[in-house]
């Protein structure tokens, strides 16, 4: 099980560590974003710090109607205590956590400041 907790902004935080194929880590924290269906953005300037893979070209409609084009990473997660090799967007805004990570997980979330965030895989 994981644990994050609820911001003044009624954002959904969760710390993650993630790691570069030279071993390098970095530790994050991430907005859950139900209505991102990725793994995983970051900056591109975190992305340049743990030296990922670029690995391809990415679409997304965006909720105004538009059209972005991102390029698309490789890194490792460490995910429920295990690493996970997981795609990670570039993206010019806060990390984001998406549902690609929650599938086979159940997400519980107080909707207070303060409030807890429980991510628990499903039996």
């Amino acid at each position: 099980m994981m644990t994050g907790v609820v911001n003044a902004h009624l954002e959904a935080l969760i710390r993650l560590t993630v790691r570069g194929p030279g071993g390098q880590e970095q530790e994050i924290e991430a907005v859950i974003d139900t209505g991102f269906d990725g793994s995983l953005s970051l900056p591109p300037t975190r992305i340049a710090a743990l030296g990922l893979p670029w690995r391809r070209r990415g679409r997304a409609l965006l909720a105004d109607g538009r059209e972005s084009v991102f390029d698309i990473y490789e890194a490792t997660l460490i995910w429920d205590g295990a690493p996970r090799r997981i795609a990670v967007d570039a993206a010019d805004t806060d990390p984001l956590l998406g549902m690609a990570l929650l599938h086979h997980y159940e997400l519980t979330v107080q909707v207070v400041e303060g409030g807890r965030v429980r991510i628990q895989a499903l039996p």
